[in-house]
């Protein structure tokens, strides 16, 4: 199977129907659950945040006139907290409201009775977009996380230095860290105190000689050849700078 139509089936979201009248809430449960949506349903949710959370739902069918907290104020307080779909559903005379809600951060609303063929279609074109945003926000963080110079990848998360010949290998603490420092700052001098304190943790004071060693050990992994290093350059008397070319 295809793995981006395994990731674009309706059964791999998560709706929530908030709807107090207990006809509607069944009836839009129905709906999805025939569609191959997982479904959960609640007749209130006044801690509607933490049940988004905690269920990781990702997509919020909202009534507007619910008992205890109505649902303009709670889609202030989920849009606040959370980035998942929401669709309001209203009465024909709730026009104000729906305005109000977009304007909160709701998504789209739709109107009671349902039409529900385009209450489907509005709900799966709303989860693509969601999608589409969550993989290009993890795109964006992996690019990050993770920096490429000459053909070497550091891994900032998994604390990985994968070679040109894809050999990886995780650092320890100490040349994980000064590693990092010197690649945030590429073509920057950064003395030894500043290293120092780069490295430093609770159980262990760094000295010079210890930011000289990790140089080294660093030196070696990296293929930098100590009379003439490629990578990290020694400004003497100061500290070290790293001269990879990023891409």
């Amino acid at each position: 199977m295809n793995p981006q139509m395994k990731n674009d089936s309706p059964k791999t979201a998560h709706i929530l129907v908030v709807e107090d009248d207990f006809a509607s809430r069944a009836l839009l449960v129905s709906y999805f659950e025939k569609a191959g949506y997982r479904v959960s349903e609640t007749e209130q949710a006044d801690n509607l945040p933490e049940q988004v959370e905690q269920q990781q739902i990702d997509l919020v069918l909202l009534d507007i006139n619910l008992g205890g907290k109505d649902g303009l104020t709670l889609t202030r307080e989920l849009r606040a907290h959370s980035k998942a779909g929401i669709i309001l559903v209203t009465s024909k005379d709730d026009q104000i409201d729906r305005i109000v809600g977009l304007e909160m951060g709701a998504d789209d609303y739709v109107t009671k009775p349902f039409n529900p063929r385009e209450l489907l279609v509005r709900a799966k074109n709303l989860l693509w977009r969601i999608r589409d945003q969550r993989g290009a926000t993890k795109e964006r963080e992996d690019k990050r996380h993770i920096c490429r110079f000459e053909g070497w990848e550091f891994d900032h998360h998994k604390r990985l230095l994968t070679s040109p010949e894809q050999l990886s290998e995780r650092l320890p603490e100490g040349e994980f860290k000064l590693l990092q420092a010197l690649i945030r700052s590429p073509g920057q001098v950064l003395s030894r105190d500043q290293l120092m304190d780069a490295i430093r943790d609770r159980e262990w004071v760094p000295t010079d000689r210890s930011v000289d060693v990790l140089v080294g050990r660093i030196r070696r992994k990296l293929k930098d050849t100590p009379s003439e290093p490629q990578f990290i350059l020694t400004a003497h008397g100061v500290g070290y700078l790293f001269a990879g070319e990023l891409t």
